[in-house]
């Protein structure tokens, strides 16, 4: 046949079936283009079949509304897939993301992940190139970003990087500061909004000046910083002295949030440098140990509302600003609930900063007496130099980075709560730039007249009344989900993914995966089936504090590991709960 055509017709023909081909091609690809945009993350809640971001939405909810697995099947939950990061140094403590069918995976020394959320199999991989240098803090990271067709994440060495989601291939690399410089790095991960790729860092623990960064997020391009500490003569600087302005601490080492309607961007502020020794830092501190409230265009401060002012105790406000409308009464308020380290719940007028309300979390606190009006804590326990100290809970916190969940069908808090307690022995020591700068050594206790606990509750959000508690093995490191199913999820240090009644409280599922948790599950669907997806290999810092408090625990702690674990109900119940409407 090809030599019955013309000599002359001949390359249109090949030109023909070249364009026919790459239109094959182009339509076997996955479609990535530039998803998700900002209106799919942002409007996230309607595509619960997906899990977009780190807290789940850009309230940090941590809820899916995906019920096939529910309270009266949970039971037959079973491992449909496992992935493996192949490094265990820092375990696997991140959020995976799902966009569509494809699940991104941080694993520890910035090792990230395509992979078919519903077989398991990788589809592509980056490993990072970190330099030969001593890591601050720990390896492992909380997780990445998925944006406009590309996934952000932070490095071990204080970078921020963009690949192309589709492939995986890097498109910029930026470094924020030099690690050897500032003793801080980027452990958690960014916060996409519209246009900006927004980061925060560590650096609690060295003489450094905490802040925040915006980057475009096609570019890279260094938009705007936020420093947690005041420049001389700024707002806030005279609750400073002059010579920890450039070095007092103040990381935003978690993840923000974002109200929509407000244009709003909220961000936890860690503890002041340095932790325990205060000599050289009299007042407040701001904006250590504080909620920050920023324009998101131009990094300029709205509102901020601080929780411990002249921390003494290592208490992080670091941790997620869940942001919840509540309705009592025709009454509707839009509010911020904030989990403090030092065992309080606080609760602020999110469009203003003003104090709500303030509760425990926790059982057992020495540090405060109460609050007043306005929240500030009043009574508070000194931690002078020379001595020794009992102070609870410890600066491992009345909980740490594992996040909580809100259900807002059911309307209800769920929170981690620690009852471990410690002495705190300040040190004076030399200030130097990018230095260690803790101020002391501390001994973790047990509460006096009792052995240490861990627990999970849940509280009505406004009033702290709890509604249940469940006592959990230890310290309960990983993150809360919860699911339209009336379901918690969380596992344990020993290995044990569970399941609990959102509205009771008793556990009603457990599957030991062979390693501790300390990282954050999730949920979503691919094909009309519903997964829950349990980060294992714990990587966090404060692991070793188990065996120590619980001795009972030390020669069954799991071994090292690095894994994810994949569970699905047997898929003929699920394509039954599919047909029922679930």
């Amino acid at each position: 046949m090809w030599r019955r055509i013309a000599a002359e017709d001949r390359p249109r023909l090949q030109l023909h079936i070249l364009l026919a081909s790459i239109l094959i091609a182009a339509l076997a690809l996955p479609v990535v283009a530039q998803e998700p945009s900002w209106a799919r993350l942002i409007n996230s809640d309607r595509e619960p079949q997906n899990w977009m971001s780190y807290g789940g939405n850009y309230a940090a909810h941590r809820f899916s509304a995906l019920d096939q697995i529910n309270r009266d099947n949970v039971k037959q939950l079973m491992p449909v897939w496992m992935f493996h990061t192949g490094e265990l140094r820092g375990g696997l403590n991140s959020t995976p993301i799902v966009v569509d069918g494809v699940m991104y995976l941080m694993g520890p020394m910035n090792r990230v992940f395509a992979i078919n959320a519903e077989t398991g199999e990788k589809l592509w991989s980056y490993i990072y190139k970190l330099p030969r240098i001593s890591i601050p803090y720990q390896p492992g990271s909380r997780g990445l970003a998925v944006a406009h067709g590309r996934v952000y994440f932070g490095t071990l060495d204080n970078h921020v990087v963009a690949l192309d989601a589709g492939t995986g291939r890097e498109i910029w690399d930026v470094e924020v500061e030099d690690v050897r410089q500032c003793g801080c790095n980027i452990t958690s991960a960014p916060l996409v909004v519209k246009d900006k790729v927004i980061v925060g860092g560590t650096g609690g623990e060295h003489a450094h000046r905490g802040y925040l960064n915006a980057y475009d997020a096609k570019t890279g391009k260094h938009v705007w910083r936020f420093y947690t500490i005041p420049a001389p003569g700024e707002p806030g600087s005279e609750t400073w002295d002059p010579r920890m302005l450039k070095y007092g601490g103040a990381p935003t080492w978690l993840v923000g949030s974002y109200d929509p309607e407000l244009n709003l961007l909220y961000w936890g502020v860690g503890n002041p440098s340095s932790d325990f020794y205060d000599e050289f830092r009299p007042g407040d501190n701001l904006y250590s140990n504080s909620i920050i409230a920023l324009d998101p265009d131009t990094g300029k401060l709205k509102w901020h509302y601080q929780e411990v002012p002249h921390d003494m105790y290592d208490f992080d406000s670091a941790y997620e600003c869940a942001l919840i409308d509540y309705e009592k009464d025709g009454r509707k308020q839009k509010l911020l609930v904030h989990a403090n380290k030092g065992g309080m719940t606080w609760v602020i007028d999110r469009a203003t900063g003003k104090y709500v309300n303030a509760w425990p979390h926790v059982d057992i606190l020495t540090w405060l007496k109460g609050v007043d009006k306005n929240g500030r804590p009043v009574g508070m326990q000194p931690v002078p130099p020379g001595k020794e100290t009992f102070v609870c809970p410890s600066a491992a916190g009345g909980r740490n980075y594992d996040h909580s969940a809100y259900n807002p069908r059911i309307g209800w808090w769920y929170n981690i709560g620690w009852e471990v307690c410690n002495v705190i022995r300040p040190e004076k020591l030399e200030v130097k730039e990018g230095q260690p700068l803790f101020g002391g050594s501390m001994d973790m206790k047990p509460p006096k007249e009792k052995p240490a606990y861990g627990h999970i509750n849940a509280f009505d959000p406004l009033t702290g009344e709890r509604k249940w508690r469940y006592n959990t093995t230890g310290m309960n490191l990983a993150s809360l989900l919860a699911t339209g199913g009336d379901l918690i999820f969380s596992g344990d240090v020993m290995g044990n993914a569970f399941a609990l009644d959102a509205r009771t409280g008793q556990k009603l599922w457990s599957f030991k995966t062979g390693a501790g948790m300390s990282g954050s599950p999730i949920s979503y669907s691919v094909n009309g089936r519903q997964y829950i997806a349990f980060p294992t290999g714990m990587g966090s810092l404060l692991a070793g504090l188990v065996p120590l408090l619980w001795p009972e625990t030390a020669n069954k702690i799991p071994e090292a590991a690095s894994t994810l674990v994949v569970f699905a109900l047997p898929e003929t119940t699920s394509k039954g709960a599919a047909a029922n409407g679930k």
